[in-house]
């Protein structure tokens, strides 16, 4: 009777380890299997990298310029590059079925970029209203389309 108690014991340690090794494992599978969240995150990185090292330097406002933008900040910028990233992924995502993942959480988080950085331009009174009536009918339409 005294050796089972010790037996259940390295029994239960052995299972341990071979639990933490299936979870790095699954961490590791779960990247080479789904890359492109790491390459929308890195690329959000160089993009604002990118941004902020021209604002810096004084290029950025003559790019805005040329673009009739010239209201908007380097920040202004950064939130509307990553908020394109972010559909760029969505749309990837939906379009791939090997990366075909849940894109409502990423849809949003995309919004709300994109009200930040269209923010300064159209006025919050009128960003946060758009952004609410896009959720609703992004809701709406969901719903339409799973009971089908």
């Amino acid at each position: 009777m005294s050796e089972r108690p010790r037996d259940e014991k390295e029994e239960e340690k052995r299972h341990e380890k071979e639990d933490e090794k299936r979870e790095e494992k699954s961490a590791e599978e779960k990247w080479q299997r789904d890359p492109l969240g790491t390459v929308i995150w890195a690329g959000i990185l160089i993009w604002a990298g990118f941004i902020l090292l021209t604002g810096n330097l004084g290029y950025l406002d003559a790019w805005a310029k040329q673009l009739g933008v010239s209201d908007l900040s380097a920040w202004n910028f950064v939130f509307l590059g990553a908020a394109l990233l972010l559909v760029l992924e969505i749309l990837l995502r939906l379009a791939i079925p090997a990366y075909r993942r849940p894109v409502v959480g990423t849809a949003i988080f995309a919004l709300i970029l994109f009200g930040i950085g269209l923010g300064d331009r159209f006025g919050w009174e009128l960003i946060w209203p758009a952004i609410l009536i896009i959720l609703g009918l992004s809701i709406l339409l969901r719903g339409f389309v799973r009971r089908r």
